[in-house]
C-alpha cells in the first residue's frame, strides 16, 4: 500500500452495535455494513456512501511519514457489521467472506485517503479495490456493480 508498516484496528460487530454506532456517529437509524474512522478525526471529511447501507468517514489527505525502521503508521479503525455483511452477500449473491474482505479493503482505502466524491476519484478507488481483491482471490471474477 506504499508504506513498509501500517497499523489499524478492525472491529467486527453485530447489527445492534452497528446501529448504535451509526446513530452516535452520524445520527442515522439502523445498521450499516462498514464505518471507517481515521486516527486524526480533525482531518475527517463528511461521510461518504459506498452503497445503500454503507457509510465511510475518511481523511481526505493523510500524509503519514514513517521510516523503514520506525514504528508503524497508525491509520485508524474499520468497523464492520457481520450481520449486515452476510445479509448483503445474499442480496448480491457473493460469498459473505469475500464481501467482508471487500468492505475491509474499502474501509482501509478510505483511511489511506481514497474517496469517491467525483468520477475520477471513484474510478481510482474502484480500480485499487478490485486490484487488491484480485490479489486475495487470484483468478476470481466478480460483478463489479456493487
Amino acid at each position: 500500500m506504499g508504506w513498509p508498516k501500517g497499523e489499524l484496528s478492525l472491529t467486527l460487530i453485530n447489527d445492534r452495535a452497528m446501529a448504535r454506532l451509526n446513530r452516535a456517529t452520524f445520527g442515522r437509524r439502523g445498521p450499516t455494513n462498514v464505518i471507517s474512522f481515521p486516527l486524526d478525526v480533525e482531518q475527517a471529511a463528511s461521510p461518504v456512501r459506498l452503497m445503500p447501507g454503507t457509510t465511510v468517514l475518511h481523511a481526505p489527505d493523510p500524509s503519514p511519514v514513517v521510516s523503514a525502521s520506525g514504528p508503524p503508521v497508525l491509520l485508524g479503525e474499520v468497523v464492520i457489521s457481520l450481520e449486515t455483511t452476510r445479509r448483503q452477500a445474499q442480496e448480491f449473491d457473493w460469498p459473505w467472506q469475500e464481501l467482508l474482505d471487500f468492505f475491509m479493503i474499502h474501509g482501509v482505502l478510505h483511511l489511506l485517503g481514497y474517496d469517491h466524491e467525483d468520477p475520477i476519484s471513484e474510478a481510482s478507488m474502484d480500480a485499487r479495490a478490485w486490484e487488491l481483491m484480485s490479489v486475495l482471490y487470484p483468478g476470481r471474477q466478480w460483478d463489479q456493480e456493487l
